[in-house]
């Protein structure tokens, strides 16, 4: 299949290709995904996304890692594709069907803002591999770590000084610690008041990334569980700033601005001999 368009857009420097699959289908394969995902070969990004047909919704967003494994939930592509379709219906108001659940997306003055759904805080919800308490996990590492499921795992670990990590060695020895069966999101957070987290993160598959939305949401639920802030916090990623909040009936709010960086095409979904 030729010519075929996509959009790269980001949150904050998060990164993505997405591919409209509304009209036709557009066959990928975790070859495929990894080629255009590559970011000496292919186009780069963070995530590779693919619009669908949804029954439920205005769109079907898939995710997918580049190493080619589909991922449940990504808050700022979610923000990016809410902006291409508000743009489209100019609706201010849209609904977008994911693996991980039903997220509404709405606009103002140019902020968008993603109802990324309920928090899942059961040891079975993450998952675990084994009972715990998800407050306060021991995995090794310099603290004990708060886990979260937005759809997808995350560990957050609060230490003095984020910038002193060695996020590369730590972020993916976390990930693929055994008590992740599906491995996890690594955030690393350091509470500057009781309203502003900075933090920076390792993402399940693409490494450290300068944003991930889904972590964002983790973290404020994360900070609000251990009471070192309130349910409403500004979380600086080295990307930007997310306004997050945590409402009282478990959902997730993300508010921050997207971007599109350049509309091209592939010429092709695999590599090419030479």
């Amino acid at each position: 299949m030729n010519g075929i368009a996509f959009l790269k857009m980001h949150g904050l420097g998060n990164d993505f290709v997405i591919l409209d699959a509304r009209a036709r289908d557009i066959p990928l394969d975790a070859q495929a995904i990894r080629h255009i995902a590559d970011r000496h070969v292919g186009v780069g990004c963070d995530q590779l996304i693919r619009l669908e047909p949804s029954d439920r919704g205005d769109v079907f967003m898939r995710i997918w890692n580049p190493d080619g494994t589909e991922a449940e939930a990504c808050g700022n592509a979610t923000r990016c594709v809410a902006r291409l379709l508000m743009a489209e219906e100019t609706n201010h108001r849209i609904a977008i069907e994911t693996v991980a659940g039903l997220l509404e997306g709405r606009e103002k003055d140019g902020v968008v803002t993603v109802d990324m759904g309920q928090a899942h805080l059961g040891w079975q919800d993450i998952p675990l591999a084994r009972e715990a308490d998800t407050m306060s996990v021991d995995l090794g590492a310099v603290v004990p770590a708060v886990c979260v499921s937005m759809g997808n795992p995350h560990a957050v670990l609060f230490v003095e000084d984020c910038d002193a990590i060695d996020l590369a060695a730590e972020g993916a020895r976390l990930e693929h610690h055994p008590m992740f069966p599906r491995r996890a999101n690594i955030s690393f957070v350091t509470v500057e008041s009781s309203d502003r987290l900075r933090s920076r993160v390792w993402e399940r598959s693409a490494g450290a990334t300068l944003a991930c939305g889904s972590a964002a949401c983790a973290i404020i639920v994360a900070a609000a569980r251990r009471e070192l802030t309130g349910r409403s916090a500004t979380v600086a990623l080295p990307g930007g700033e997310l306004v997050m909040t945590w409402r009282e009936d478990g959902h997730v709010l993300m508010a921050g601005p997207t971007a599109l960086s350049y509309r091209g095409t592939l010429d092709s979904l695999t590599p090419q001999a030479t």
